[in-house]
């Protein structure tokens, strides 16, 4: 495997979604493992090919795609009580993780393994490796890595048909991943009960945000281009990735966003300089938060927005989100209570 072709799949524009400059960086690609007997492919020919115990009930699952051009990792927690041979079905939250972070993120900065033992409930979370939530442009051309594919088809698909998952889903998302989650739910209408986005960049087309993002990846030495096309002779392409624009198709979904708007850190956030990139960008990101909700208002679309104003872009505040976000996840999904 060569340098350039795993980069293609591990590390795509590694800034880029971070629309505002935060820290993105790769995840390492899993090695090629042999396919394992007994695992459904999804329709894609997509297959689990490794599957590793994380505690009692986790799941760390390999999987080959011909949507990407390297195995990924998704990680999934199971309920208590589930057993593959089960004759009931469990609901499904998927959890989507920022530019820098992946498929094991949620695990190392939240408490999720403790909110999810107490639900009737699976939780997934694949791998996006700075991924912009999307099937890259590549001039035109599209092709691998596609990763919308990857994360509404095939990760769905594999665990509807292994893991006694139903249709009954939701979706949470931080930064990028937020970003992600809730362009996924308005592309593809009633696919999720309830989308939430934290501090997601929510108006990709907003007014200097192309340029911020073009300009970032440019940083890092990747291209916008190859992902999103160019942002004026390819605006299309841009606008069928951006929630705003997308916004009607949120009509009948449960929607609920937040961001901080005050560029000030909130309680439990590190101390930083006032000019941190984190704090900045989160307000930022605060504002195309409240330019979305005056679209989802023209629109008549109910919603939560939770614009709180301090706090910076990181997990304390997202912690201090999820504390009282994850019970109103669980509802949508009519997960009980069993802990």
């Amino acid at each position: 495997m060569n340098k350039a072709h795993l980069s293609r799949a591990a590390a795509p524009g590694a800034a880029v979604l971070c629309a505002v400059p935060l820290l993105c960086l790769p995840a390492a690609a899993a090695p090629v493992e042999p396919f394992r007997a007994g695992f459904r492919p999804a329709d894609s020919g997509a297959k689990i090919i490794k599957e590793t115990r994380v505690g009692r009930l986790g799941r760390d699952l390999t999987v080959r795609t011909p949507n990407l051009d390297v195995p990924v990792k998704v990680r999934v927690l199971l309920p208590k009580g589930w057993r593959k041979n089960a004759a009931r079905t469990w609901p499904v939250l998927y959890a989507y993780s920022g530019g820098s972070d992946d498929y094991r993120s949620w695990t190392k900065n939240s408490r999720i393994e403790q909110w999810a033992a107490k639900y009737d409930a699976i939780v997934v979370m694949p791998e996006a490796a700075s991924s912009s939530y999307t099937n890259w442009w590549n001039g035109g051309k599209r092709g691998n890595p596609r990763w919308e594919t990857f994360h509404t088809k095939d990760v769905i698909q594999l665990i509807e048909r292994n893991y006694r998952a139903n249709k009954r889903r939701s979706a949470v998302g931080v930064s990028a991943g937020g970003m992600g989650a809730m362009k996924y739910a308005a592309r593809n209408p009633r696919m999720y009960k309830f989308v939430a986005a934290l501090s997601s960049p929510l108006w990709m087309t907003g007014p200097g945000i192309p340029a911020s993002t073009a300009l970032t990846a440019i940083t890092q030495s990747q291209s916008v281009w190859d992902i999103f096309g160019d942002p004026v002779i390819d605006r299309a392409n841009w606008e069928r990735n951006d929630p705003y624009v997308l916004a009607k198709g949120l009509r009948g979904t449960k929607i609920y966003f937040s961001a901080g708007t005050t560029g000030k850190a909130g309680p439990g956030d590190p101390e930083v300089s006032p000019l941190d990139v984190g704090l900045s960008g989160e307000q930022i990101v605060g504002e195309l938060n409240r330019a979305f909700d005056e679209r989802l208002d023209k629109l008549g679309i109910k919603h939560t927005a939770n614009l709180y104003g301090d706090g910076r872009h990181n997990w304390p505040a997202w912690r201090r989100i999820m504390k009282d976000l994850w019970p109103k996840l669980m509802k949508s999904l009519n997960a009980e209570k069993i802990g």
